[in-house]
């Protein structure tokens, strides 16, 4: 049974079950829903990046906002799963990141990864992918190096 040793992992610990319940009303979401919500995606991420995309026609954009959809969906699964075990390591982490704590929050991401993909096996128009596990796996490495790197550079100058 985990025990909470200071407020601030208990905050962690709610923001996971928060983000948690994020991904799976993400997942819920029926296979059409999903792609609009992925072509709007894209959309914003053209009108950052390509310069006078505002100027094309409504169908220029859609189509390379489809374009773009599978790039956009994959980067958005890694990053909801680095963000998931960026969550749970500060559950764990009672005041230094240890192997142990990383190991924790990438396994915990990748098991919640491996059941959310499941649960897609049951929403209409949508398919669980073992490769969807693999991109979360890798958000949740990610993520969890980043922090603990930051991590590291900040206690590294106080020392």
């Amino acid at each position: 049974m985990m025990v909470f040793k200071n407020p601030r992992q208990v905050i962690f610990a709610i923001l996971t079950i928060l983000w948690m319940i994020v991904i799976f009303s993400f997942s819920a979401k029926p296979g059409n829903e999903s792609e609009e919500q992925s072509i709007k995606a894209g959309m914003i991420v053209c009108h950052m990046f390509v310069p006078g995309f505002g100027d094309l026609s409504e169908q220029q954009q859609i189509d390379m906002a489809q374009a773009i959809d599978h790039p956009v969906r994959k980067t958005a699964h890694a990053a909801e799963y680095a963000m998931l075990a960026g969550l749970v390591l500060g559950a764990v982490t009672v005041s230094i990141i240890r192997w142990k704590n990383v190991l924790i929050a990438i396994s915990v991401s990748v098991l919640y990864a491996a059941t959310d993909e499941f649960h897609q096996l049951f929403v209409p128009a949508r398919s669980g992918q073992v490769k969807d596990v693999l991109i979360d796996g890798c958000g949740a490495v990610i993520g969890t190096l980043i922090i603990w790197g930051i991590y590291y550079l900040v206690h590294k100058k106080k020392s």
